[in-house]
């Protein structure tokens, strides 16, 4: 079977840059480019780490563009908190071999859709900014996208506040249009994600696997040192499972549901899920209820020893 090709967009970010890893060692993945946008540190840093981390892989082959510095309105409201501020957890990494695209993100994620010989999987890991902006600016271009694959979101309570998960958090207004898209949305929130803690054992497994799976580790050991805001010892790798479930969709179970995103208020950047949403409207995602971790991790330690050789 051919690969299936994907454009990551991104903002890493510690589990953005293991989900860049996996990504790129997982042989049923061709990865046509990287997008980033301001998340979890400011679209400078988000830009530097996702170029540090492809030339450390030695993919300078893959095209970044850099996107959106801000959500559609507000503020940047950063995670630095939990991925240190330089976005990586202070790990340090050598300076990217390569610099980025002069396309920018919506001018490369266009050119790289009407490329392709087949429709394109987008792997949204980040707010949705650029997302939202390339469907607004070229609507024609839909046709070419085979899904997104979206980490983000939650059934229950959120990670950023009470109700709601950061990446949608951060833009919310950027989240509806892509909910509201019509194209085929899969939600990889964190009612799935959270149950890809990564234990002692896994840590070890990773460090067994050359320096690309000691940077895994290290990564992933950031977190543990930080905490993050809620003391996770085992903290889970979000974004890295939404890339996963691209290689092999059963590993997330996922019911059909309509999804919705609340706009103001203190539960702004809540996604209300139901069998038909808050207003009757039908269905638009399938929203990702549940994780099998054996497969999770099978797929991440297989691409981590490709990564190695």
């Amino acid at each position: 079977m051919r690969p299936t090709p994907v454009i990551l967009d991104v903002d890493p970010g510690l589990d953005d840059a293991v989900a860049i890893m996996l990504a790129c060692g997982a042989q049923e993945l061709d990865v046509r480019a990287v997008t980033t946008v301001a998340g979890n540190v400011s679209l400078e840093k988000t830009t530097a780490n996702a170029l540090k981390v492809l030339s450390f892989l030695g993919r300078g082959d893959v095209p970044v563009g850099a996107g959106a510095e801000g959500p559609l309105r507000g503020p940047l409201v950063a995670a630095e908190d939990v991925h240190g501020a330089d976005g990586l957890g202070g790990i340090p990494l050598p300076e990217p071999t390569f610099g980025p695209d002069g396309r920018g993100a919506v001018g490369l994620m266009a050119d790289a859709l009407r490329e392709a010989a087949e429709p394109v999987t987008l792997v949204a890991l980040a707010p949705l900014t650029n997302v939202a902006i390339l469907l607004r600016e070229h609507p024609e271009l839909k046709a070419r996208v085979a899904r997104i694959v979206l980490m983000g979101g939650s059934m229950g309570p959120g990670n950023v506040t009470p109700h709601a998960e950061f990446n949608v958090h951060a833009d919310p207004e950027a989240a509806r249009e892509v909910f509201e898209s019509g194209l085929p949305i899969t939600m990889v929130g964190l009612d799935a994600t959270r149950e890809s803690g990564v234990a002692p054992e896994e840590a070890a497994r990773m460090l067994s696997l050359g320096r690309m799976g000691e940077l895994a580790a290290r990564l992933v050991g950031a977190v543990v040192k930080g905490g993050g805001p809620s003391g996770l010892r085992t903290p889970p790798v979000h974004d890295a499972v939404a890339v996963a479930c691209v290689i092999e969709p059963g590993m997330v179970r996922t019911r059909r549901m309509r999804v919705d995103v609340e706009q103001e208020g203190e539960a702004r950047g809540r996604t209300v899920c139901g069998p038909r949403g808050v207003e009757g409207r039908a269905s638009n995602a399938d929203v990702g209820v549940g994780l099998d971790r054996g497969a999770f991790f099978r797929v991440l330690f297989r691409a981590l020893a490709r990564l190695a050789g």
